[in-house]
């Protein structure tokens, strides 16, 4: 080993054990706190981007940040103690909450309104088989069959759980394959963002219903209806607001700056309205993804690479003068995405990595509930898979199985779920168990269907 990857080894065992001699030699002031805190932040980081080496197997780097987690979080069991404060660190708890609605943010920006008007009948029926058979079957079938007498509020978290779907790791595998234009692929994906309205609804109804106890029929209407009012009402203003709010705001500064902060200050803002509203906060940061647009920052200023080329253009001739005035429209749209890109980064894998933490792994020695897990593996394929049926006349199973990872829309459930005290730590690390085998199931099937179709 040479003497570089030594320092380096030397470097990362020094920042793992900072939390065993921090908590030595303090005094459990509020200044430790945050002093431990950034060495807990500079740990879980460290460990999740290492685990985003599984990219390079093809998995994608959700599962790698879910398993680091799951392996850090029960090292206890072998007597290593000193991840066990991350757990509970109010800093860390706070910031992971925070990658939600970063994330919920990105979704939605990825998710624009434009796209959903032109997935068509297919891809709406898709998306709500999708949506309807796994949350009938967790709430009223399986959930009551594997974990007979907890609440019924669990039941409907449990069902909420296995109607989200992953774009994001389907998408990966039909870009890897060159086949994001076949029309498999326009279902599922337009599907999927159908599917992601439709499990925030339902989200929103759930946790409503858990918060203010059982509600009769009338109400779970009211709190459909209010879920489908906010979001309608947060797009309408938004769309209003936010060109006036960019110009205006333009007019201050014209920089990434201003355009990042105002991207981030909806998402906050509209993530404020929803949990006053009594609906999930990331509900909130989701339709705040739908309302931007690029065209609502096209006061601001282009990046210093497109205001080059464009000076230099009038000093070029012929065919070379349309390519590089292409790059230079290219490079003047610094797109939201870019810029909320980086900071993802940061909050979104300690949201992974804190949920991974929360698995009760010595849960999975009892046989009862590794037959639980499997079970529930099962219906979350299956419901999400018949789905697949209703595309039309395409390969169906492509459709069926591009349906089916859960990923960190899944999580997000759970998470919420266990936050309410609604489920408890057997069904939490049950649903975790079925995102990660769905995550990793998912791209080897899907793939061996598109190779087999070409």
């Amino acid at each position: 080993m040479n003497f570089k990857k030594i320092i380096a080894l030397s470097f990362l065992f020094s920042i793992m054990a900072m939390p065993v001699f921090a908590s030595e030699n303090s005094s459990q002031g509020h200044a430790e706190e945050i002093s431990l805190a950034l060495i807990y932040i500079i740990v879980v980081l460290l460990f999740a981007k290492i685990s985003g080496l599984i990219e390079r197997i093809g998995q994608p780097a959700v599962l790698g940040e879910l398993i680091t987690g799951v392996v850090l979080g029960n090292l206890a069991l072998l007597g290593i103690n000193f991840f066990e404060p991350i757990k509970t660190n109010q800093f860390l708890l706070f910031m992971s909450e925070l990658g939600v609605i970063i994330l919920l943010l990105q979704v939605g920006l990825e998710s624009n309104i434009s796209q959903m008007k032109k997935v068509g009948l297919k891809a709406f029926l898709v998306a709500t088989v999708g949506v309807v058979c796994p949350f009938v079957l967790g709430t009223y079938i399986i959930g009551p069959w594997l974990f007979p007498g907890v609440s019924a509020n669990a039941y409907l978290f449990l069902g909420a759980a296995l109607t989200a779907t992953s774009v994001g790791i389907t998408a990966r595998v039909f870009k890897d394959l060159n086949k994001l234009t076949t029309p498999e692929a326009q279902i599922v994906l337009g599907a999927a963002v159908i599917d992601d309205v439709m499990g925030l609804i339902i989200l929103a109804v759930v946790s409503a219903i858990a918060t203010v106890g059982s509600v009769s029929f009338g109400g779970i209407m009211a709190i459909f209806l209010k879920a489908i009012a906010f979001l309608a009402g947060a797009i309408f203003i938004g769309q209003v607001s936010a060109p006036f709010l960019g110009k205006v705001f333009s007019k201050i500064h014209t920089g990434i700056g201003m355009k990042f902060t105002l991207a981030l200050s909806f998402a906050f803002l509209f993530s404020y309205a929803a949990q006053k509203a009594g609906l999930a906060s990331i509900v909130g940061a989701f339709a705040a993804g739908l309302v931007l647009d690029p065209v609502h920052f096209k006061y601001f200023k282009r990046p210093k690479t497109a205001e080059d080329l464009m000076e230099n253009l009038e000093k070029i001739n012929g065919a070379e003068k349309e390519k590089i005035k292409k790059i230079a429209e290219c490079c003047s749209e610094k797109h939201v995405e870019d810029l909320i890109e980086p900071l993802a980064h940061f909050f979104v894998p300690l949201f992974f990595v804190m949920t991974g933490m929360s698995v009760q792994i010595e849960t999975l020695f009892d046989q009862k509930i590794l037959l639980v897990s499997l079970g529930i593996v099962v219906v979350a394929i299956a419901g999400k898979y018949v789905s697949g049926f209703f595309a039309g006349n395409v390969n169906k199973n492509i459709v069926g199985f591009g349906m089916v990872p859960r990923g960190e829309v899944g999580l997000i459930f759970a998470s919420m779920g266990m936050g309410l005290g609604v489920i408890n730590e057997e069904i939490f690390s049950v649903i975790v168990i079925m995102v990660i085998f769905t995550t990793l199931l998912t791209p080897p099937i899907l793939t061996y269907f598109i190779k087999k179709q070409s």
